[in-house]
């Protein structure tokens, strides 16, 4: 039983997070968005975030603003947030000899 809990508050977790992985770039009201990190581990999370609670924090650049620097943000996916280009899929560069 424990184990389907555990499953269920990782899903909530990612349905938080979304398609925000590291190379994606998404949209919403407030901008366009690309994700540099993906910080999972709730300690560095809450470091970032200055917020006890979190549990997990992105780290994003504004792409419309020319002086974008990196910020993380803490704030779940919504309707209104839509992806513009997937995340990189890391596992297909494999490392030089």
């Amino acid at each position: 039983m424990h184990s389907i809990a555990f499953r269920q508050a990782r899903s909530t977790v990612q349905d938080e997070i979304g398609p925000r992985r590291p190379g994606a770039i998404y949209q919403n009201v407030d901008g366009r968005f690309e994700v540099l990190a993906l910080v999972t581990d709730s300690a560095g999370a809450a470091q970032l975030l200055r917020r006890t609670a979190a549990r997990w924090a992105v780290i994003v650049r504004d792409t419309l603003r020319p002086d974008g620097q990196p910020v993380a943000v803490g704030t779940v996916w919504t309707d209104s947030d839509y992806l513009i280009r997937p995340a990189t899929d890391s596992s297909l560069y494999a490392p030089a000899a």
